[in-house]
């Protein structure tokens, strides 16, 4: 049985810092790519960042240079660092673990940003 289990969420004030982080069980964690996608109310689910079973990351534009992804392959646990929270980081943040035809989701955790 395949799970994705995000925890880190949470209220923080504009200019905060929060760690998402996002445990794998049930998979070979190394092997996957791994992704945290957010959705806001009314909006779509958009990618937020990447980390490749290599290590090469891809980010969003709107979170570039604030937030950082990362991985640890011994705990199967993805990271994702996130400084300079703005109010329109607000979203509901998933955990994604992708290779070939597989593709999983986690249950979501919620992130505001507001004062």
């Amino acid at each position: 049985q395949v799970q994705l289990v995000e925890s880190g969420g949470g209220l923080v004030q504009p200019g905060g810092s929060l760690r998402l982080s996002c445990v794998a069980s049930g998979i070979m964690f190394s092997r996957y790519n791994m992704g945290w996608y957010r959705q806001a109310p009314g909006k779509q689910r958009e990618l937020v960042a990447l980390i490749f079973s290599g290590g090469t990351t891809n980010y969003a534009y709107s979170v570039k240079g604030r937030f950082t992804i990362s991985r640890d392959n011994a705990k199967n646990t993805v990271y994702l660092q996130m400084n300079s929270l703005k109010p329109e980081d607000t979203a509901v943040y998933y955990c994604n673990g992708k290779i070939a035809s597989y593709n999983y989701w986690g249950q979501g955790t919620q992130v505001t940003v507001s004062s």
